[in-house]
């Protein structure tokens, strides 16, 4: 394999603090997010553990990419921008879901998703104690 290829793929390793450090936010994103979907199965909603871990983990390393390559905040501040936009196109497939009634229903899980987004926001940009609080205030209100 030529040298170059070679350093384009792991020449740019972090070093072990920094893996630590990255590897921690993604897993407290991941349970911070199932811990809502844990809520949202025990009310046998259509999101539950899977989409918010997920939702949580895919915003972490959206939020983490431009950490680790040394963004400034004004940059950083549009990639939050258009993950907090991004994620408003789950929400409408979920409420827009109407039953036999002509009832709207969803609006509660759509919401959920978007706070899940919230939360790995700050997580990947090295937070845990506000998201933890979040997802306990979230369990209160879904409550």
């Amino acid at each position: 394999m030529d040298d170059a290829v070679l350093y384009d793929l792991v020449g740019t390793l972090p070093d072990a603090d920094q893996w630590l450090r990255v590897s921690a936010r993604l897993v407290a994103a991941l349970l911070l997010g199932a811990i809502v979907g844990v809520q949202r199965e025990l009310q046998s909603k259509p999101a539950g553990v899977r989409t918010h871990a997920l939702v949580t983990l895919g915003t972490a390393i959206f939020i983490l990419i431009p950490v680790e390559a040394g963004m400034q905040i004004g940059d950083l501040s549009r990639v939050i921008q258009g993950v907090a936009t991004g994620i408003g196109f789950i929400g409408p497939g979920v409420i827009l879901k109407i039953n036999r009634e002509r009832e709207v229903i969803g609006l509660t899980t759509a919401a959920t998703i978007w706070a899940a987004t919230a939360v790995g926001i700050a997580v990947g940009l090295g937070h845990v104690l506000l998201p933890a609080m979040g997802v306990v205030l979230i369990w209160l209100v879904l409550a």
